[in-house]
C-alpha cells in the first residue's frame, strides 16, 4: 500500500506534469463524473494529504483520489505508450500537449468544489508530511483510546496521517512493542519519541525512491551488504539486532512483523 512518502513523490511527479498547464483531455472513467469534462481549464496544482491526492483545477474545482491498496497514478509523454496496466483498469486520464498522467485502479475518486476538499479530508490528523503537522495533537489523537493496539492506533489515518503498514511495523519495532501493545502501556517517553520518529522516517523518505528506516551497511546478523527494512517482510530471518527470526500474523486483516525478542507486549 502506498504510505505519504510515495503519496508525496506521486503528487511531485503529477505536479510537475500538470500544473500550470492546459487540459487537452480529461476523462474519469466511474459512472458519477463519466460526463465530466473539465478540457480548456488549467490545473493549478496539485497536492498529498496523508495518503490523499487533490489536483485543484481552474475554477473552483478539485479531483480528489486515493490509491488504497494498489492504485496508481502514471505519467507518460507525449506519444508514450501506457504501461500501467490494461485498459479496462483505468479511471482517469488528464492530459495537456506534453504529458498525459493516468490514475489505474483508483478506488477513490471524485470530483467536488475546491471550498470542499476538507469534506473529503478534514477527518484526517495531523500530516507527517504537511505543513499542518502538530506533535503534540498527534500524541494526544494516539493516545486518546488507551485500550487500542498501537499497531491499529498508528494506522488510523484520523491520529495521524501518512503512516502505512510497513511504517506501522517498522515503528512498532523501533518502539521495542509488539503492534498488539496497547497503546496506553507504552511509557510516556516511548510515546513521544515514537511520534517524533514518525517524523524523522518519512521525511527522511520523502525523496528516497527506495524506502530504508534503516541506515544498517553491515547486518550483526542476516545476509547481504545492506536492510533496509528492521522487520517488514523479512518473516523468518534474522533479526538485525539479536538474530531472533522474525515473526509475522495478521492485524486487521494486513500482516504486520515483529522481533519476539526484541519487542515486548502481547503477540495476537
Amino acid at each position: 500500500m502506498p504510505e505519504g512518502d510515495t503519496v508525496l513523490q506521486t503528487a511531485g511527479r503529477l505536479r510537475t506534469a500538470l500544473a500550470g498547464q492546459v487540459l487537452t483531455r480529461f476523462d474519469l472513467r466511474v459512472p458519477r463524473f463519466a460526463t465530466a469534462d473539465l478540457t480548456g481549464r488549467t490545473v493549478l496544482d496539485v497536492v498529498s494529504r496523508g495518503k490523499h491526492l487533490l489536483t485543484r483545477i481552474e475554477g473552483g474545482l478539485t479531483l480528489h483520489s486515493h490509491l488504497r491498496m494498489d492504485g496508481a497514478w502514471r505519467v507518460y509523454t507525449a506519444g508514450e505508450h501506457w504501461r500501467g496496466g490494461p485498459a479496462h483498469q483505468i479511471r482517469a486520464v488528464l492530459g495537456n500537449t506534453e504529458h498525459t498522467a493516468v490514475g489505474y485502479r483508483l478506488p477513490v475518486l471524485e470530483l467536488l468544489r475546491t471550498r470542499d476538499e476538507e469534506q473529503a479530508v478534514g477527518h484526517l490528523g495531523p500530516d507527517l508530511l504537511g505543513p499542518d503537522w502538530d506533535p503534540g495533537t498527534a500524541l494526544r489523537n494516539l493516545l486518546a483510546d488507551p485500550g487500542r493496539p498501537l499497531g491499529e492506533a498508528l494506522l488510523d489515518q484520523r491520529n495521524l496521517a501518512g503512516i502505512g503498514n510497513i511504517y506501522k511495523a517498522e515503528l512498532c519495532f523501533l518502539a521495542r512493542a509488539t503492534p498488539w501493545l496497547a497503546v496506553g502501556n507504552l511509557p510516556a517517553p516511548t510515546a513521544a519519541r515514537l511520534v517524533t520518529t514518525a517524523k524523522q522516517l518519512l521525511e527522511a523518505n520523502r525523496d528516497r525512491p527506495m524506502r530504508t528506516t534503516t541506515t544498517t551497511r553491515t547486518p550483526r546478523h542476516g545476509q547481504g551488504p545492506r536492510e533496509r527494512l528492521w522487520v517488514y517482510g523479512r518473516t523468518d530471518r534474522p533479526c538485525l539486532r539479536c538474530g531472533t527470526p522474525i515473526r509475522t500474523a495478521d492485524q486487521d486483516a494486513r500482516p504486520t512483523y515483529w522481533c519476539p525478542h526484541c519487542q515486548s507486549g502481547p503477540t495476537h
